[in-house]
């Protein structure tokens, strides 16, 4: 549908970081690192532009977090040798009270956990519409709480390390994500610079690729951060390819009436309500 050549593609955004960060004169940059592919391709896109003596990563993991994606995180740092410091942010939720809203579950493995909580999250019929609707009973509400203020921490402590550099904060969310309402307002989305906001995911995964981003971080399947276990794709109820698929035809003008393609409209219309909301567009006059 779309032509895309990641070594074009590549040139452009490179030549965006820069210009960027001579615009705002800034000394460098500051990303956090995942352990997910779309972090690990905007950190190699850095490195490219800036070169790695000024690009600064930051893994913060916190007390739910995944281990091996702690671990990938590492690896794709040292992949790309970045200088990064492993943070926890574990003792700033605690102090805000966020754990307690759901205790830990100690000495239980983690497969255990992300059972019960994929479960838990299969008990509602639409979940991922309703968190766009912002609607559902009192537990729904709360781990919406949960998980939300995850991403608001990680965003504080990483324009607490850039401003005291002098350096922008980086962030790392792609079209197809942006579209669809997956990220947390005055979280991931609160950054200085976007650069691969203009990428649908496919186009992310074509790019990694071409960037030597390790191959179990390409393989990898993308998760939200919202439960554990749990992936974009099951929250979505669509993969990737199909999902890019119908926005490449949408964005072009070409209308799909599928059971597939009604899904990924009413996603498009609940994010779209969301971010208008969200920027305070709606009024008494509204």
């Amino acid at each position: 549908m779309f032509t895309f050549d990641p070594s074009i593609e590549t040139e452009k955004i490179v030549g965006f970081i820069n210009s960027t960060i001579k615009k705002y004169n800034f000394r460098g940059a500051v990303i956090g690192v995942s352990g997910g592919l779309d972090s690990a391709v905007v950190l190699a896109l850095l490195v490219k532009a800036l070169g790695r003596d000024k690009v600064k990563a930051f893994i913060l993991p916190e007390r739910d977090s995944s281990k091996s994606s702690t671990k990938d995180a590492e690896m794709v740092c040292k992949h790309f040798d970045v200088e990064y410091k492993i943070i926890s942010i574990a003792h700033v939720l605690r102090a805000m009270g966020v754990y307690k809203l759901f205790p830990p579950a100690l000495f239980i493995p983690e497969k255990v956990k992300a059972s019960y909580a994929k479960k838990r999250w299969q008990r509602y019929p639409d979940p991922y519409s309703m968190d766009l609707r912002n609607e559902g009973d009192e537990l729904f509400l709360k781990g919406i709480a949960y998980y939300r203020a995850k991403h608001r921490v990680r965003m504080c402590k990483l324009y607490f390390e850039a401003e005291k550099l002098g350096y922008c904060v980086v962030g790392t969310t792609n079209k197809t994500e942006l579209a669809l309402g997956l990220y947390v307002k005055w979280g991931d989305d609160s950054v200085d610079i976007e650069p691969i906001k203009h990428l649908y995911k496919t186009q992310v995964y074509a790019l990694a690729k071409y960037l030597g981003v390790p191959e179990k971080i390409i393989q990898k399947p993308p998760t939200p951060d919202l439960i554990p276990g749990l992936t974009d794709e099951e929250a979505f109820g669509l993969t990737y390819p199909e999902i890019d698929d119908i926005l490449m035809k949408l964005d072009t003008g070409i209308d799909v009436d599928t059971e597939k393609a009604k899904r990924v409209k009413t996603l498009l219309e609940l994010a779209k309500h969301r971010e208008l909301k969200s920027l305070g567009i709606e009024d008494v006059q509204a």
